[in-house]
């Protein structure tokens, strides 16, 4: 279920950005065309909304012709890196994306970490985790990478104990112990915020649970830490364009004072710097 829904969303968003890039009667590659804007795909929230902050306030000085272009699922922004539709992509973490080239056969590579989004646990039906009853109903996201990530909160929570060494590849089938039989319904991680009223909790990444209105300090039931946590957000491009010079001074702006205090004023500890 889990790979068919990817290439499914794949297929149709890959075909949705081509037919969008025609209608704009673009015939170059973004990737090699330096003389051209550079053109990121990103997730809508925060990662847009930091990018659109960059092209709005710091982008001219610079000398950087900033586009952004928005995408909802965690596919479509790699596929159209590694075809060169767009020049680079600002939404995933470096577990996600090695995982990601791995499977896909894929060529990208990070270029600089900008922020971290909390993993949390929510629920409209309980306060507190220990609420749970035995046999309840959690969502997580079903790609490999975020679904671990789920897992591991709930195991360094104590809801849940996970065979040693699974990281974030854990799948439900690595639970070891699970006292409360907690039942796990997979899917895509856009899907776990909406999700809620039909479950007794679910995981829900970062941007997503902006999205839809949840403030993880306040509303979580259990967030990741901060500290020492390897899921930082990056800028990522297809290798062999790190040297471009519009991704590096994307990069040394999304790495600056003025992105760091955007960060923290807008997002009040829902986003945090990783820099």
């Amino acid at each position: 279920m889990r790979n068919t829904a990817k290439i499914t969303i794949a297929v149709l968003a890959t075909g949705a950005l081509t037919l969008g890039l025609s209608a704009c009667g673009s015939g170059k590659d973004s990737a090699s065309d330096t003389s051209g804007p550079l053109i990121v795909a990103a997730s809508p929230t925060p990662h847009a909304e930091i990018l659109n902050y960059v092209k709005d306030n710091l982008a001219k000085d610079a000398g950087l012709d900033l586009e952004v272009k928005e995408f909802t699922d965690y596919v479509t922004p790699n596929t159209a890196t590694e075809d060169g539709s767009v020049g680079a992509n600002y939404f995933q973490t470096q577990p996600y994306l090695d995982d990601f080239n791995k499977k896909n056969g894929t060529h990208i590579v990070s270029v600089v970490d900008v922020h971290l989004e909390p993993l949390g646990l929510y629920s409209h039906k309980v306060d507190k985790a220990e609420g749970l009853k035995s046999g309840a109903t959690v969502a997580v996201p079903n790609d490999t990478v975020n679904e671990g990530r789920a897992l591991q909160l709930l195991a360094a929570n104590g809801l849940i104990t996970l065979k040693d060494g699974v990281g974030t590849s854990a799948t439900p089938s690595d639970i070891t112990e699970n006292p409360k039989n907690l039942k796990f319904k997979e899917l895509e991680a856009a899907q776990t915020p909406r999700s809620l009223d039909d479950v007794d909790a679910a995981v829900v990444n970062g941007n997503y649970a902006i999205e839809a209105d949840l403030k993880p300090a306040k509303d979580s039931l259990l967030l990741e830490s901060a500290k020492g946590n390897p899921n930082s957000n990056l800028l990522a491009v297809k290798e062999g364009q790190e040297d471009d010079p519009r991704v590096k001074k994307l990069a040394k702006l999304l790495n600056s004072p003025e992105v760091k205090k955007f960060i923290a004023d807008k997002y009040a500890g829902a986003v945090l710097p990783s820099f």
